[in-house]
């Protein structure tokens, strides 16, 4: 995404302004690698090209979950030695990755909050989800269901179902998405409802978003960033963690469906 010749000015103000050391870094441009998972994916690949056109250096994204046993996961990334320079997922864990020495300490920034929500295929009937009850009864009633592999989907499936006094008839009729966002199973009609994050069903073409679950039974996830302890390029990895907390990013976090976090 181009920005104007005028936010890019002031962008970029504000980065230096900010952080003085970055002013040598921008005489080479530099590959700054960033893992991030699904929740704040959306986010970042609206971010990324912000920071590219401001200061010259190039953002390469690596997309994996949270958690989980996939290739894939960001923390099976890690394990296998794969290298990036900042990480971006739930902050569970990214505290689990502090603890294992992949993640530097006292690095963790948290960014922003995010919302478990519910789609259906486009155009299908939108079931009421507006109160605990009525989730009950479309979670019951619902053929198939889909959630993630990552935190939401955990929070559904060990903490939400029991507690709704549904798992015993909902577990055997659900499906827990690895690989694939959830919201793409549900447009191609495999799944009739499926649970994300809102953040990863809103960009998803094909689907109707039909709003989070009640407050009463909503689980508010934070998403942080940390710098991964491995990273060459720390001092602009600090640099472009700010600039996801900074002011500048504010208004695209909040339009991809993610609650800001104060500076």
């Amino acid at each position: 995404m181009r920005m104007p010749a005028l936010a890019r000015r002031a962008l970029l103000a504000a980065l230096l302004a900010a952080a003085p050391a970055l002013v040598p870094a921008l005489a080479q441009a530099a590959e700054l690698l960033v893992m991030t998972s699904g929740g704040f994916d959306a986010a970042l690949g609206k971010l990324a090209p912000q920071f590219e056109a401001a200061t010259g250096h190039r953002i390469t994204i690596i997309r994996g979950s949270s958690m989980g046993v996939s290739p894939t996961a960001i923390p099976a990334r890690l394990e296998k030695g794969e290298t990036t320079d900042v990480v971006v997922l739930a902050a569970p864990a990214l505290d689990r990755l502090v603890t294992a020495g992949h993640v530097l300490p006292g690095s963790r920034t948290d960014l922003v909050e995010s919302t478990i929500g519910m789609v259906v295929r486009a155009g299908a009937r939108h079931p009421d989800i507006s109160t605990v009850d009525a989730l009950r009864r479309t979670l019951l009633e619902a053929k198939s269901i889909g959630y993630s592999a990552s935190a939401s989907g955990t929070y559904l499936s060990n903490e939400l179902f029991p507690r709704l006094g549904v798992a015993e008839q909902v577990i055997p009729k659900a499906v827990r998405v690895v690989t694939d966002r959830v919201a793409s199973r549900v447009a191609r009609g495999e799944l009739e409802i499926g649970f994300q994050q809102v953040s990863e069903l809103l960009p998803e073409r094909g689907t109707d978003f039909v709003g989070e679950i009640p407050r009463e039974v909503q689980q508010v996830t934070i998403f942080s960033a940390g710098l991964a302890a491995k990273s060459q390029q720390r001092e602009l990895a600090r640099q472009f963690i700010a600039f996801l907390q900074g002011p500048e990013a504010r208004p695209t976090i909040a339009a991809t469906g993610l609650i800001p976090l104060p500076r």
